[in-house]
């Protein structure tokens, strides 16, 4: 019996010991190298509008920053990229002209919407290879109940934020989100490693 018991724990720590090791996925370089960029400019600009929405709880400073400094920050995060590096944001309904998606952007911003509509998204980064030796990698970026006091319901956002928005973004097409839709994505272009 106590032969029984040992070979029966036995077997079953090596399954688990497989499953765990199954589940442990090897992250490309590429990958982590996209994902590193991406965090250093997300880091900078969610530090920055966190202390902002904490400094003024309805949204009004946060909003006037954003769309005063946040782009000062992308461009300032960028210096400190290697040279042919470049980390942007897009989505299908964008704010500022300049995050237009290109036709690779849009599948991809596509693709996500779809996966979150028919429920298998999985929030993992998407590799793409482009013709001119330059690589993407596209993080998801899903909208939490902070975001929508400037990317909500377009009759519910505050006339005051409404203003600073339309004051700087006049075809502002980045509202009416709801928690847990895909706001956009964050993409890392890099040349493409041999």
């Amino acid at each position: 019996m106590k032969k029984i018991i040992i070979t029966s724990i036995l077997a079953a720590s090596a399954l688990f010991a497989s499953e765990a090791n199954a589940t442990k996925q090897v992250i490309p370089p590429v990958v982590k190298e996209g994902v590193g960029y991406i965090k250093m400019l997300g880091k900078e600009l969610k530090t920055n509008m966190k202390k902002h929405m904490m400094a003024d709880k309805s949204g009004i400073d946060a909003a006037s920053f954003c769309s005063n400094k946040a782009e000062d920050i992308a461009k300032e995060v960028s210096k400190k990229f290697p040279e042919g590096v470049r980390v942007y944001r897009t989505s299908l309904k964008i704010r500022n002209e300049a995050n237009k998606p290109d036709a690779k952007d849009k599948e991809i911003l596509e693709q996500l919407a779809k996966s979150i509509e028919d429920k298998t998204f999985k929030k993992k980064p998407t590799v793409v290879k482009l013709d001119n030796n330059k690589t993407r990698v596209y993080v998801p970026l899903i909208v939490e109940k902070a975001c929508t006091v400037c990317h909500g319901d377009a009759e519910k956002i505050n006339p005051e934020i409404k203003k600073i928005i339309a004051s700087k973004y006049p075809n502002d097409k980045a509202v009416d989100f709801k928690e847990g839709s895909l706001r956009g994505v964050i993409v890392a272009e890099m040349p493409t490693k041999k």
